[in-house]
């Protein structure tokens, strides 16, 4: 696939006319998908997809066009596409934040192949479920990203990676949701992980229950961390949101707010997926910090958001999100979490989270799936749905007892039009006071 990405940035280049340039993105992906129900084998397929989007500059004008890659007729699709985006330039307006990296920055990142064979994944992943009701989606398989311009420079990333995405349903609406994903399938990891779950079906199965709102003691596992780090990143790390004043973290901005020192959060493209350069043609930093020990420390700046507020961008993307989001460990050991939780409640996942006031950084969400109340260190109970409501200043400040020092690589499942590349990798954490609101 590199090579054809290259030759055909390379047919781009000769259709140019002297006052044009060109970038082109390639995103190309094979992978396997296999859906289970019932720990049985469903539904299993293959996907093959490759699309080379092309963007035709003249000074700040600019228009681009997404071509599918079929192998058959690119040559011609390639020479239409850039025939079609010189008529539409003609037209165009020209952009004041038109920003493009021309200095020729070439980079080549090819991960080695860890992933087992189909059939071994998919057999374990049978062995785990038998005499349990499995239900979930195993994806594997190479995704590749290109970038070329008209600078000549060629940028192209492969990574191998997995996703293993399951519930075991117990009935109605109890099920413990388990996961395991990265770029290495760790049979250890995934028969701790598939056990672990195992043991939280069977507390399932005990009568639940109900606690009234109040205030109590909490742990949120790693998969509840990222639900959390999902919506905060939505703008919240976003210079385009820091500079009108609509990051959620405005307070941190300001300078009169600090999460505890415990708190430090960063871009890590070095260890994650995502490829190392984005769509403008800046390679990004091997890590951008963005909380250090609890204080507000830099945003995600785009090319475009750079080029409007006059400072020098740092590899993101447009939308300003992170890609690879990193926090540091705590100290909490593991074995150790419910003994440190104590009495309270112990949360795998969360969801229908949203901002309930977004300039004070108050979230509110749902427990989802298994959520037990814990008394003297020891799983007690499942507790139905519970509401909470409350601030990341509280859970991560002055509220935090402590991080775990595992932490989960958190690989995205998203599997819309393709398989994603985001990552999180994060630790649980232990909250000595939420609000629970219903």
């Amino acid at each position: 696939m590199q090579q054809q990405f290259f030759e055909l940035a390379d047919l781009i280049q000769s259709c140019l006319k002297a006052d044009e340039g060109f970038l082109a993105a390639f995103s190309g992906e094979t992978s396997q998908f296999v859906r289970f129900n019932r720990s049985a084998v469903r539904q299993a397929g293959a996907v093959a997809q490759r699309y080379l989007t092309i963007e035709l500059f003249r000074g700040k004008r600019h228009a681009s066009q997404t071509i599918t890659l079929t192998g058959a007729d690119d040559r011609d699709a390639v020479t239409a596409a850039v025939a079609a985006l010189r008529d539409v330039l003609a037209d165009a307006h020209e952009d004041p934040h038109f920003l493009i990296n021309e200095t020729p920055a070439s980079t080549t990142r090819v991960l080695p192949n860890m992933l087992p064979a189909e059939d071994e994944a998919v057999g374990a992943i049978l062995d785990a479920g038998r005499g349990h009701d499995l239900v979930g989606l195993y994806a594997a398989g190479p995704i590749h990203r290109g970038f070329a311009n008209s600078y000549g420079q060629r940028n192209w990333d492969t990574a191998h990676a997995f996703s293993a995405d399951f519930s075991f349903y117990l009935q109605s609406d109890k099920a413990v949701k388990v996961d395991h994903a990265g770029t290495a399938w760790d049979a250890g990891t995934f028969a701790a992980k598939m056990g672990g779950a195992k043991a939280r079906l069977a507390a399932l199965a005990r009568p639940p229950k109900t606690i009234s709102p109040g205030s109590y003691r909490v742990f949120f596992a790693p998969a509840a961390m990222e639900e959390l780090f999902g919506l905060l990143s939505w703008g919240g790390f976003s210079l385009a949101a820091e500079k009108t004043a609509t990051t959620p973290f405005i307070r941190m901005v300001d300078g009169g707010v600090t999460l505890d020192p415990r708190v430090t959060l960063a871009e890590n493209i070095a260890e994650g997926i995502a490829p190392g350069f984005q769509g403008e043609g800046f390679v990004k930093p091997a890590s951008v910090p963005l909380i250090t020990k609890g204080a507000w420390t830099s945003s995600l700046a785009s090319p475009r958001s750079a080029a409007e507020f006059n400072v020098p961008p740092n590899g993101a993307d447009g939308s300003e999100g992170p890609v690879a989001l990193d926090m540091a460990a705590g100290a909490v050991k593991d074995a150790d979490v419910l003994a440190t939780l104590g009495t309270g409640i112990h949360v795998g996942n969360l969801w229908y989270l949203n901002y309930s006031d977004r300039n004070a950084c108050r979230l509110t969400g749902m427990t989802r799936f298994a959520t037990f109340w814990v008394e003297n260190g020891e799983i007690v109970a499942p507790l139905n749905v519970m509401r909470f409501d409350d601030t990341v200043y509280r859970m991560l400040g002055a509220n935090l007892v402590g991080l775990t020092a595992q932490r989960d690589l958190r690989v995205s499942t998203d599997t819309y039009e393709s398989r994603s590349t985001r990552s999180m990798r994060l630790p649980g954490a232990v909250i000595a006071d939420l609000a629970m609101t219903l």
